[in-house]
């Protein structure tokens, strides 16, 4: 082979060689320049700082992200001097710059969130502008004669009545009762169940009422 063909191989070589002793110069310093970087992010409530949980981490230059746990403490692999975007919903974003001038691979902070979003009242929307209004409109209303007898044969006092008598407790009911059984029963558990005859109060209440005549008004309205 000739001194002509030598030349392009020889440029070739020299090429990879200095291509690699760059990338082995940039490597040591790349890697010397990525860090963990870790935290704890709180939040102002009540005058003590509480954990924020479930906060957005960003990292503004490779895009890469992760978020807080419920604890709020947060880890990710991020490089020296680069952005960190801290985010949560009611809450003000907040950038964060790690030191390019850091010795160690490791960095940790606290980051503390301020609210941004005002909670109002809820609003209490009123078909009328006052309770004058109201009682205006309410007693110029014209019901219909339909209505009106319907709604007075429901509130009769018989159907209440009916109602009450025949219609069946329903499950709160019937465990309430149950319930109250089983406390009376333990009242008096191992022992003779006390009898009202030789309670007192209840004697009082008895001539008291017989007093007041509460006994021929009761029996006046059944009759």
């Amino acid at each position: 082979m000739n001194k002509l063909g030598l030349r392009p191989i020889l440029f070739v070589l020299i090429a990879m060689l200095a291509s690699g002793s760059l990338l082995a110069q940039d490597a040591p310093e790349q890697q010397d320049s990525v860090i963990q970087f870790s935290g704890l992010i709180v939040a102002e409530e009540n005058g003590e700082l509480i954990p924020l949980p479930l906060t957005n981490v960003l990292l503004k230059e490779s895009g890469r992200g992760t978020y807080a746990d419920v604890e709020g403490f947060f880890s990710i692999v991020a490089v020296k001097g680069e952005t960190v975007v801290f985010s949560q919903i009611g809450y003000e974003s907040v950038e964060y710059v790690i030191p390019d001038t850091l010795t160690h691979n490791r960095y940790s902070i606290y980051q503390l969130m301020t609210k941004d979003s005002i909670n109002l009242p809820g609003p209490v929307i009123y078909p009328w502008p006052s309770r004058e209004h109201f009682k205006i409109e309410f007693l110029a209303l014209n019901i219909p004669d339909e209505l009106q007898d319907r709604a007075e044969s429901n509130l009769a006092t018989a159907v209440i009545t009916r109602l009450r008598d025949n219609l069946p407790a329903d499950g709160a009911e019937t465990g309430s009762y149950y319930l109250k059984r089983e406390a009376e029963s333990y009242y008096s558990f191992g022992q003779a169940k006390p009898m009202n005859i030789l309670n007192p109060i209840a004697w009082g209440k008895f001539f008291k009422a017989w007093k007041n005549g509460d006994f021929k008004r009761q029996r006046d309205s059944s009759n």
